[in-house]
């Protein structure tokens, strides 16, 4: 890697000055950037890269600025010279040009001044709760490190620091299996983005294992879900909180998209719109006759097509609900904080959300026999293994088919 300056001859003033230009290379790169400052031909020092200048002619001032910026921008480009040599990091050209644009370069990448800059790009490409995911990591890891004391950089994500992140999470944060499965991914993320854009050269990251355990899936059984569907609640916000919800369980679509539905969404007897999550365009879903009767229901009012509640408003109508009804039965949670199994006991009413209603219409269908391929098409699942529980579940329903033995004696 090396750098010198050029004069633009070509393009003289009218005052004799001519541009100063930056040139960069190393083996097979050359990259060429002007730096806004001029010189007179005869007043350029081409060994120290310094304009001379005398005390009192007419451009002392101006040469003096140029004098100094050229002093800045020689100090920056040896610093970023340093940051590959020290980072061990290949020479690359989008590298030194994002490195010059910026108004101060370290050596050193920071390991957080390197997140912050992830959560950044990624802004152009995911959605704003992904984004929000991502930085509740960077959060989570800066807690760490501060517990810790852990010498945290991109290229020492290791054994050494899986064994102390474990510890810290297990022990001092009480952080369940699954929860620290996806911090994990999300930080292995982050370390291949870094290492792709050349910031460290180490691949022990990708050793760092996160396995997520099975959990219960909390739906509503086929006759739990008429019950409440054919309830007659007296308050009116519980009453549309009920119809949000089945609308979710006889669409099988995400709270997020179901929140954003305007009335050009409807199609004749299907819905149509963008997934947020997966970003599926023209997404159609048939409209079975529960869910025309609740956008019926709301046909000329201002809640059409259906009541809109924020996702924390849903969850806290709909388990009141749910309490209403009486489906107040006890169900048994377990969990693991590493390998420490930790179970509890919860009122089934305490536990439904506003994503039950997407579970309850995948697994109610999986039951009544509707092929996964029908189901997965319309719950626009892309992930098999999340879905592959739901197929589980009908499974176990499907036992029953073994009572016919009891018809043969």
């Amino acid at each position: 890697m090396n750098y010198y300056f050029e004069l633009r001859k070509d393009k003289i003033d009218k005052n004799g000055f001519v541009p100063i230009r930056l040139i960069v290379s190393d083996k097979t790169i050359r990259i060429r950037k002007s730096i806004g400052a001029k010189t007179r031909v005869n007043d350029w020092d081409n060994q120290n890269y310094y304009i001379k200048n005398v005390k009192g002619q007419e451009f002392y001032n101006k040469i003096e600025s140029y004098n100094k910026s050229i002093g800045s921008i020689k100090e920056k480009v040896d610093k970023i010279f340093k940051f590959f040599e020290y980072n061990e990091i290949a020479f690359s050209k989008n590298t030194f040009l994002e490195k010059f644009e910026k108004t101060e370069v370290k050596v050193t990448i920071d390991f957080f001044d390197a997140f912050e800059e992830y959560i950044e790009i990624s802004k152009l490409t995911k959605t704003n709760s992904t984004i929000t995911k991502i930085k509740s990591v960077r959060n989570f890891v800066a807690a760490f490190k501060e517990e810790s004391s852990f010498n945290l950089r991109l290229d020492n994500i290791d054994y050494r620091f899986e064994e102390s992140f474990m510890d810290y999470c297990f022990n001092t944060r009480k952080t369940l299996n699954n929860y620290y499965a996806k911090i994990i991914k999300t930080l292995k993320a982050f370390l291949n983005w870094c290492y792709e854009r050349g910031y460290h050269n180490s691949l022990e990251f990708k050793k760092i294992k996160c396995k997520e355990d099975d959990t219960e899936v909390i739906y509503l059984t086929m006759d739990e879900l008429i019950k409440l569907y054919k309830h007659k609640f007296k308050n009116a916000s519980m009453d549309r909180a009920r119809d949000m919800f089945c609308f979710l369980a006889f669409t099988g679509q995400r709270h997020i998209d179901i929140y954003r539905l305007k009335n050009a969404n409807i199609e004749g007897e299907y819905l149509s719109f963008t997934v947020q999550k997966t970003k599926t365009v023209d997404h159609h879903v048939y409209l079975i006759k529960q869910a025309k009767e609740l956008i019926e229901k709301y046909k000329d009012t201002m809640y059409f097509p259906i009541p809109r509640i924020t996702s924390q408003k849903l969850n806290e109508k709909i388990q009141e609900c749910c309490e209403e009804i009486e489906l107040t039965q006890e169900m048994v949670l377990t969990r693991y904080i590493g390998a420490r199994e930790i179970s509890q006991s919860f009122r089934k009413c305490d536990l439904i959300t506003s994503h039950v209603g997407r579970k309850t219409f995948i697994t109610n269908s999986l039951v009544l026999g509707i092929p996964e391929r029908v189901v997965r098409s319309i719950s626009n699942h892309k992930d098999e293994k999340s879905f592959r529980k739901y197929v589980n579940i009908s499974e176990i329903h499907k036992q029953k088919e073994l009572e016919r033995w009891s018809s043969v004696f």
